[in-house]
């Protein structure tokens, strides 16, 4: 009996997308739950996955847009017990799992890569990986290695010159819908609102004490190190109460007050940014701050974010100092009314008591919709920010 393959429901607002990857072959044996394709939405990426196991047979190619609900391909579950999979001829000689799995499996895009820009044929090249494929690392591995001719003495010669490039010196891929989707929503945020930055610095020498004299006892505690996202949420929870009109946005003629404090927290993933939402902010402590924007980070990575995952955030904060920015005007995740910028530690000279001292030292950026905000509350808030990271004794005692 062969079962149907479907785009399954991702949300009222979604209604279609590009199937952009099968992740198996067409005519494999698939097992039941196991990934089949990638889709991607003008919102989310996501995964299909086998509801049985069996013979699968596409009906549709990789690139094509689809319907939610429209039939991608077809499990034969007759076959599911067969392992019989298109594989090499059989008049092929027997080799070893590594160079059979070499010369008939699938390569991952970085094994194409690296065989493309070095030379090596993949079948030639022990795998280490699952059923002896070969990987990432057993290609760079070996492309590492020096062949014994390149260490052989030869008679001096006029250095030769690097053969001129013969390849495309420029490739045209259509933008994906979350590409499409990121470029239009920050075009319109520039557009729709009147955008400014503010800019403060901190010291961040408390925070590091407190990590460094508490972070062995925390992480035996909780399973999760103590980061410095969870002093940065703790800040903002803080601000927002103390100057709420930035936890507010602009609906319409009507000006809507946020009252709970759901941060959205800005993640780079190979498919473009996402921001997923960590929800009630005010009521987790540090280890449960930790622990949820490491899970939201993960699935926004792995691709297993949701719809519900990114809505509903009052307002966001995006750390480019892990990229090493020292300085940036982030631009606002409408309809929110505010985004806090994070950057670099660097060890500068500052002014303390009237002496010249060295201290690590953060730039923040606060853009806001100054149709909203005022200039005033934005520095207060910002303010406000600095004070509890300078001094985190006031997130406890609420000043």
């Amino acid at each position: 009996m062969a079962i149907e393959v479907k785009i399954p429901p991702m949300g009222e607002s979604i209604t279609s997308g590009v199937l952009s990857k099968w992740h198996v072959a067409d005519g494999a044996i698939v097992k039941k739950d196991q990934p089949l394709f990638e889709l991607e939405t003008d919102k989310i990426t996501s995964e299909g996955t086998a509801e049985v196991a069996g013979k699968i047979t596409f009906k549709v190619t990789a690139g094509t847009e689809v319907k939610i609900g429209q039939v991608v391909a077809s499990i034969d579950e007759s076959a599911a017990g067969s392992s019989t999979a298109p594989a090499p001829a059989a008049a092929a000689p027997a080799a070893a799992p590594s160079e059979a799995s070499a010369k008939g499996g699938e390569q991952s895009p970085a094994v194409r890569r690296i065989a493309a820009e070095t030379g090596i044929d993949p079948a030639s090249v022990p795998g280490s990986g699952k059923a002896g494929r070969v990987t990432k690392g057993d290609m760079l591995a070996v492309g590492d290695k020096p062949s014994a001719p390149a260490h052989v003495a030869a008679p001096a010669a006029k250095p030769v010159a690097a053969p001129v490039a013969t390849g495309e010196r420029q490739t045209r891929v259509k933008m994906t819908k979350l590409r499409q989707t990121i470029a239009s929503r920050l075009v319109s945020a520039q557009h729709e609102a009147a955008m400014l930055t503010t800019f403060n610095e901190v010291d961040m020498s408390a925070v590091m004490e407190l990590r460094k004299k508490y972070q062995d006892d925390f992480v035996k505690k909780n399973g999760v190190k103590l980061g410095f996202m969870s002093f940065f949420t703790k800040a903002v929870v803080h601000a927002l109460r103390e100057v709420p009109a930035v936890n507010a946005r602009i609906d319409g003629d009507t000006i809507v007050q946020n009252h709970y404090y759901d941060v959205s927290m800005a993640v780079s993933t190979e498919k473009g940014l996402m921001v997923p939402v960590i929800r009630n902010c005010d009521t987790l402590g540090m280890a449960d701050i930790e622990k949820a924007i490491g899970e939201a980070a993960k699935k926004a990575r792995d691709g297993k974010i949701t719809l519900a995952d990114l809505e509903g955030g009052v307002f966001t904060i995006t750390n480019g100092g892990i990229f090493g920015s020292m300085l940036s005007t982030p631009i606002l995740n409408a309809p929110q009314s505010a985004i806090l910028g994070l950057h670099a530690i660097n060890e500068r000279p500052v002014a303390v008591n009237g002496q010249v001292v060295i201290r690590p030292m953060m730039y923040l950026a606060l853009s806001y919709d100054h149709r909203l905000v005022d200039g005033k509350e934005a520095v207060t808030f910002l303010v406000k920010v600095k004070q509890a990271i300078e001094d985190p004794t006031r997130l406890i005692v609420g000043v």
